[in-house]
């Protein structure tokens, strides 16, 4: 058990029968009434976002998370075949379990695979990867100087807004929590 006082980002709890990560908190200490604690949290079943408030001092079931860390080979189908570097064993997870997450996975990318009591939950992905541009409308000399922006389709099919000297085969990376373009690699 943990105490609501306790929460930190980053934090696993299971509420209501569902495992959920703490993505935001804030204790409140109003001048009137009791102390509460305001979390936003994400279920790590469904990704859904829910707002909950707790009591100050209640406590909550801890949940046990495992990160392995594993590799992107390839997709079968619908299907996505992910390999623990350690044992090798394989597993596979459904396209509509990994939807924001393929947005930046390509073969051979190192992952971490959330597992909870043996039950995979999903794929945590690094904070930044490198993708190739595959598809960009070319620069024009002068452009840089308007700090203006262009569309450009990296080689999983992402679509980010990037700057006008960004040119088609250039390697960027690709910020994987905001999906936005951070520098070129």
């Amino acid at each position: 058990m943990i105490s609501v006082n306790d929460f930190r980002t980053g934090s696993t709890i299971e509420v209501d029968g569902d495992i959920w990560r703490v993505i935001e908190f804030q204790h409140v200490k109003p001048g009137k009434g009791a102390a509460f604690v305001r979390t936003k949290l994400r279920n790590l079943r469904n990704g859904n976002i829910n707002e909950k408030t707790f009591r100050g001092g209640e406590r909550v079931k801890r949940a046990q998370i495992d990160n392995i860390k594993m590799q992107y080979l390839y997709a079968n189908g619908s299907d996505h075949v992910f390999m623990n570097n350690e044992t090798y064993d394989q597993i596979e997870l459904p396209e509509t379990q990994l939807e924001y997450e393929l947005k930046f996975l390509k073969e051979g990318m190192e992952v971490h695979v959330i597992q909870f009591q043996g039950e995979v939950l999903g794929v945590q992905l690094p904070i930044t990867v490198e993708l190739e541009v595959t598809e960009t409308e070319p620069g024009i000399k002068g452009d840089t100087a308007s700090g203006g922006s262009k569309p450009a389709t990296v080689e999983t099919g992402l679509t980010v807004q990037v700057p006008f000297f960004v040119n088609q085969g250039d390697v960027l990376v690709i910020n994987t929590e905001e999906g936005e373009y951070v520098s070129r690699a």
